[in-house]
């Protein structure tokens, strides 16, 4: 791999980070990280999804260099093992979870609602990653689950954890009380990982760990997808698969891949990398939709951006 830092492809991705920006290595010691999110109160949330937790790092004000100061504490104890997270326009965490493979919602009165872990009556594999639409609906991904969580014991039987074969799930915003509608939305790709909306959100993008890619899925009045394209590949052979993905309020596209962090141009051209000590994981905007959080295996990363992100909570 390549020493950390600003690897350009074409004068433009200066536009957007800074040729020198340093990349600051916030927290580590963790199993496997992902799914940074930042909270509007002023927090910042990611998945520990070895140990079974969503951490908390906290900056206290007045507010500086957030990435530098502030106090590492567990959000929350999983019963899984928590993947992308990200908050509905109530402030309500979403939450991915594998072992068991399901997709929950934390209600404010601390009550876990399930919302997904069943489609057509096999159990989900391994959800992934998640996004919380304009519209109230929830695009989520999901592969099947590895072998290891295949068979559980239920009661003197064993039953099949995890059936389903890889797809993007939509679950469609609902006003009648009763068990939540499942819907296929795409099973185009082969792994789907990371899940994206464009910064107009009528444009989902989804990252491909299996085909190397990143595929661009127009979304139609009623919230379905139309067929996929190619938005970008990654040739690259340095450690790392495509994972999370973010853009940006000009459209351009962050994701996680081989060797760092992948910045793509509206039209899928390769601007740059943002090259990191460790293969990332996933990304999330920082307070205000500005600056990059990036999880990796082990750590936790902070980079800044001269572009708001888009607002998708």
């Amino acid at each position: 791999m390549r020493a950390p830092g600003i690897y350009a492809n074409h004068t433009r991705l200066f536009e957007l980070v800074e040729r020198r920006a340093p990349i600051v290595k916030v927290a580590g010691g963790f199993g496997r990280l992902t799914g940074p999110l930042f909270s509007r109160i002023g927090y910042l949330l990611f998945s520990d999804s070895r140990g079974g937790r969503i951490r908390r790092w906290t900056n206290p004000p007045p507010w500086g260099d957030e990435s530098v100061r502030g106090k590492l504490t567990t959000d929350r104890i999983c019963s899984g093992e928590p993947q992308g997270i990200t908050f509905d326009h109530q402030g309500r965490l979403l939450m991915c979870e594998r072992n068991p493979g399901r997709v929950v919602r934390l209600e404010k009165d601390g009550i876990t609602t399930v919302l997904a872990e069943t489609y057509r009556g096999r159990r989900l594999g391994a959800p992934d990653d998640l996004v919380y639409n304009i519209d109230g609906s929830i695009f989520f991904s999901a592969a099947p689950a590895p072998q290891s969580f295949r068979v559980r014991p239920r009661g003197d039987r064993q039953e099949a954890a995890a059936m389903t074969r890889p797809a993007v799930y939509r679950i469609p915003r609902s006003q009648i009380p009763g068990p939540i509608r499942l819907e296929r939305a795409s099973g185009e790709c082969g792994r789907p990982t990371g899940v994206a909306l464009g910064p107009r959100q009528n444009r989902l993008y989804v990252a491909d760990a299996r085909q190397r890619n990143i595929r661009s899925h127009p979304i139609r009045d009623d919230g379905t997808l139309e067929q996929g394209r190619v938005f970008a590949e990654f040739p690259s052979q340095d450690p790392g698969i495509p994972g999370g993905l973010k853009t940006d309020e000009q459209g351009h596209l962050y994701a996680s891949g081989p060797g760092g962090l992948w910045v793509f141009s509206p039209d899928g051209a390769h601007l740059g990398t943002i090259v990191t000590p460790e293969p990332p994981t996933n990304c999330g905007w920082g307070r205000g939709f500005r600056g990059l959080y990036i999880t990796t295996g082990s750590s936790l990363y902070f980079v800044g951006t001269r572009v708001p992100g888009t607002r998708t909570y």
